[in-house]
């Protein structure tokens, strides 16, 4: 068998954009720019540091200069969030009112920091009141990487309530590489809202969940189903995942599935549970208690010591 030889570069080259004719879809040739990751990460860092001043990248602010600097930021993030909204959205009628409704969004999103500060502020509060291992509010927000998350994920909400597409799932799939916590932005989440510990935790793009819910890590709240239409596609827009009502509790590695899945309020969801029917409120979910087998060292007379017994 003859070795395959190397392509020269040009011969590379040639066959490569010739995928491109082939794979088109994996191309953006011939159009707009599409919206930048490395701008919309930045633009990100720049919400952050208006909702939470102080505690980002400029220090000793005060009441003589929050004024200048949250000012300055804001008429900044506007021109830049508009510029990247214009981007992924294309234009319906002339450039000048695609241009004029980029701008409309932006503004928007900034309209609402004010009341989305109320609702962190419960996330903050929740956090900690929540965590015994939390010393202060501070220490939440600092360390915190399901506070980043939800904050991240509230913004990036409400930019997708203002019509905005694409820019709120950059947003936060931003927050889930840095912080291995997937929240949808399409997901419907109330005030108080902790994440203890965060890693592996999946929020699906239906799911609803009320006031001062708790979750764990690795708890996944996704769908049952993909529902699939006569020639085979997938049916969008339907309710596929669960509803937490108001004081639910979801422990560690628990798995809740189903657009039709309503866990009641107060009720608590142990480890590890896979759970795909409604419970009703103050309801607790746990598996049975597992049996473990422990094997010890051998005894003088060559026999090895073995127990069975339930946690």
């Amino acid at each position: 068998m003859q070795p395959q030889r190397d392509l020269f570069p040009d011969e590379l080259t040639e066959a490569l954009v010739a995928s491109y004719r082939v794979h088109s879809r994996t191309c953006n040739l011939g159009h707009a720019p599409l919206p930048s990751r490395d701008a919309v990460a930045a633009i990100v860092e720049d919400l952050l540091e208006v909702v939470f001043p102080g505690f980002c990248r400029r220090q000793n602010l005060t009441s003589n200069n929050i004024r200048y600097h949250v000012g300055d930021l804001l008429d900044d993030l506007r021109n830049r969030l508009a510029e990247q909204i214009g981007r992924v959205q294309p234009p319906a009628g002339d450039v000048e009112s695609h241009r004029i409704r980029s701008v409309e969004q932006a503004q928007g999103l900034l309209e609402r920091l004010p009341a989305l500060r109320e609702v962190l502020e419960a996330d903050v509060t929740a956090a900690f009141e929540g965590d015994p291992a939390a010393h202060s509010c501070q220490e939440v927000i600092f360390c915190y990487p399901g506070l980043h998350a939800v904050a991240i994920f509230r913004l990036a909400h409400e930019l997708l309530n203002l019509g905005v597409s694409i820019i709120p799932r950059m947003m936060t799939e931003f927050a889930h590489g840095r912080t291995g916590i997937d929240l949808h932005p399409g997901a419907s989440i109330g005030p108080g809202f902790f994440i203890d510990h965060g890693t592996g935790v999946v929020v699906g793009e239906t799911c609803v969940i009320g006031n001062q819910v708790k979750l764990y890590q690795g708890v996944t709240l996704g769908a049952l189903s993909f529902p699939r239409d006569a020639e085979g596609n997938i049916i969008r827009g339907r309710k596929r995942h669960p509803t937490l009502e108001n004081d639910v509790v979801v422990y560690a590695n628990a798995t809740i599935l189903g657009g039709d899945t309503v866990v009641g309020h107060h009720s608590v969801i142990g480890s590890s549970v896979w759970l795909t029917q409604s419970v009703v409120p103050h309801t607790v979910v746990t598996l049975e208690k597992p049996s473990l087998r422990m094997r010890g060292a051998p005894r003088a007379d060559g026999d090895e010591f073995a127990m069975n017994y339930q946690i």
